[in-house]
């Protein structure tokens, strides 16, 4: 008796708690087998942009294991089309977060993925944001005119694909790599540096657009071409693994990247190639000897060496850079290389004597303080190299 009044209780409890669940529905996870219909093309673009931004992609990720990489994009196409937010040209509000949103969905959604339906994410983004007509108007146009598409391609392809980078993260710099060959790999190469710009060149403020003509006219900082220089070693760091790129390749992207939209100011070329380290400084500069370039060669490393007494750099690394210069010379050629670069050392600073004297200071915040770091560059550079050559002797 005892036990039906508690299998009678247990029961009616039973039956109250299954009342008060009534109002969930039954069936919440849809399986492979029950169609390619999922829950979130139920839920209004509200609630799914309140779970993107509480659970990015987790759920959407656990929701849809089932599913096959296709079906997966096509309910994201589904969704996201709906919010202007996530696709191009189509906010205008500042400071919108929707693409960061977007990124952080998409790569906890891909994550553990192999590179194949990482192809597919990509023709599906592509595709999604008719990326690639985009790319086209903005470096086929003259530099700097279409400004709002050159911002909205660089934060959608950084916040959306490459970003967070950092190269000494061997996944972070795995997936950037990744992300970016694909998305300079449809452009030739007078494009693709276009392209690096648009993606990595300094911004200049209030309004953020790119400092096109602040790289021909005037000093960048060392944090303005940062990011610029990172890129530039990741894709020389992995010439070995890209089929697409060579050394040359790459020659030819930097030779197009520091005229753009004209010559940069000397200065801006060689800080880039300080930041970009010595591997990358020592193929360019070999890649111009050997072309018979001594000129450009001796007046881009008296800037390096005058950008590595600016900015604090060790002036050891300039000199030991321009002895392995030499070590590709005979000794004729050496004395004639050594001799160049004196010369040029004699040019560079009379040029500044004759701005300083005739008062065009707009050519730079400080050229008197310009004239001073190079006459202190060459004497440090000088004892450097002395100390270098009778420490061989």
């Amino acid at each position: 008796m005892g036990r039906s009044v508690k299998r009678s209780m247990w029961t009616h409890t039973a039956q109250r708690s299954r009342r008060a669940r009534r109002p969930y529905p039954v069936r919440t996870v849809i399986t492979r087998s029950q169609g390619n219909n999922s829950c979130f093309q139920r839920l209004p673009a509200e609630v799914f942009h309140m779970i993107l931004d509480r659970l990015s992609g987790w759920l959407f990720k656990q929701c849809t294991l089932l599913l096959p990489t296709e079906d997966r994009l096509t309910l994201i196409s589904s969704m996201f089309s709906q919010m202007p937010c996530f696709k191009l040209e189509e906010c205008t509000a500042a400071g919108c977060l929707g693409f960061y949103g977007y990124g952080v969905f998409l790569k906890t959604m891909i994550s553990g993925w192999g590179e194949v339906e990482w192809h597919r994410v990509f023709n599906f983004l592509c595709s999604f944001t008719n990326l690639l007509p985009k790319i086209k108007m903005a470096v086929t146009g003259t530099p700097g005119v279409s400004c709002s598409l050159e911002l909205q391609l660089r934060l959608f392809c950084r916040q959306v694909l490459l970003d967070p980078f950092n190269p000494l993260d061997r996944w972070l710099g795995k997936g950037t790599l990744f992300w970016l060959t694909r998305i300079l790999k449809p452009w030739p190469m007078v494009l693709q540096a276009r392209l690096l710009f648009i993606l990595y060149g300094p911004l200049l403020p209030p309004d953020s657009t790119l400092a096109w003509q602040g790289m021909v006219e005037r000093e960048m900082s060392h944090s303005d071409l940062g990011h610029m220089a990172g890129v530039i070693v990741l894709l020389y760091r992995n010439l070995d693994h890209l089929t697409d790129w060579t050394t040359d390749t790459m020659q030819t992207i930097l030779e197009e990247l520091i005229v753009l939209p004209e010559v940069w100011h000397m200065e801006n070329v060689a800080r880039l190639f300080v930041l970009c380290g010595n591997t990358v400084c020592y193929s360019f500069l070999a890649n111009k000897l050997h072309n018979g370039q001594l000129l450009q060669v001796s007046r881009l490393i008296v800037h390096i060496i005058l950008v590595c007494e600016k900015d604090g750099y060790s002036m050891n690394w300039v000199v030991r850079m321009v002895h392995q210069v030499c070590q590709g010379f005979n000794t004729s050629e050496r004395f004639a290389f050594i001799q160049r670069l004196e010369d040029m050392f004699s040019e560079v600073t009379m040029e500044l004597i004759e701005i300083v004297t005739a008062g065009n200071h707009h050519e730079g915040t400080g050229p008197f303080q310009t004239l001073r770091s190079l006459l202190q560059s060459r004497a440090h550079f000088h004892a450097k190299f002395l100390h270098m050559f009778l420490q061989n002797e």
